[in-house]
């Protein structure tokens, strides 16, 4: 007979190990955005600066380093991280306690670690195509190398138009879906193993960045530093995934950006 109080102190372990596990990554991941390592401002430098624009800075882009290329990459990655681990650590919660309850039981921390893995490599692809878009712009001037937000408020409204209507979309719904049914992607599309893991994590960081890419594409609206955007975007995709009324305040918050991104483009012609 199975020994039911063991399989539950057994969870109960995973469980908190696996918080511990997010929460540290979490406290990490924050603590470097908010420093800006390596950046030229701190993310606090540059929200307390947010309302300034096209501030020359002391590198044009064309004196892009590899090195600094690096940490520009890295800044948005880790960026990435702080901002959707908080939606997705229930996910990885739940994936845990299936592999417990399964022919999984041996390795789970690893096992889910492989999972968080693979979802966050996603954001790490993510990031480069970010970084190297930051790059076009700087070296184009639409955005400014030293503030790292559009230089000109034209550029941003009609970023706010497109991700407001980009809210409306099929492929939206699609991904926002599921991420808010992970329970039955976890069931129908377990497999096995760490690779297993790992490519379901893969799996699931595929829609979460098709529900969220163009949100993040925000970040060069209201600068890619600016800790104000971070967290009201962070909390955004959060209550959007993890609450009942996601599919409601996504349409409401297209909306909303389609009217402000309008007033943008209306009040500089």
């Amino acid at each position: 007979m199975p020994d039911f109080g063991l399989t539950e102190r057994l969870l109960l372990r995973d469980r908190w190990l696996l918080i511990v596990m997010i929460g540290v990554l979490f406290l990490l991941a924050g603590l470097y955005t908010i420093y800006g390592v390596g950046m030229r401002m701190t993310a606090l430098e540059m929200t307390a600066m947010s309302g300034m624009r096209d501030m020359p800075g002391p590198t044009a882009p064309s004196d892009w380093t590899m090195g600094y290329a690096v940490l520009v990459l890295l800044m948005w990655w880790v960026m990435m991280v702080a901002m959707m681990l908080p939606s997705v650590a229930p996910t990885v919660l739940l994936h845990a306690a299936l592999m417990r309850r399964g022919t999984q039981a041996v390795g789970v921390p690893m096992i889910s670690a492989a999972f968080l893995a693979g979802y966050l490599a996603i954001w790490g692809i993510f990031s480069l195509a970010a970084t190297t878009l930051q790059f076009v712009l700087e070296a184009a001037g639409v955005v400014s190398a030293s503030m790292m937000t559009l230089a000109d408020s034209l550029p941003g409204g009609i970023v706010l138009v497109a991700a407001g209507l980009f809210q409306f979309t099929a492929l939206k719904q699609a991904c926002l879906s599921h991420c808010q049914s992970s329970a039955r992607f976890l069931t129908e599309r377990r497999r096995p193993g760490l690779r297993g893991a790992f490519l379901m994590g893969l799996d699931h960081g595929m829609y979460c960045l098709g529900c969220c890419w163009f949100l993040m594409a925000l970040l060069f609206v209201g600068g890619i530093m600016n800790l104000y955007w971070i967290v009201g975007l962070t909390a955004f995709v959060a209550f959007e995934k993890l609450t009942s009324y996601g599919v409601l305040i996504s349409k409401v918050a297209g909306a909303a950006l389609i009217l402000w991104g309008g007033w943008v483009v209306i009040s500089t012609l």
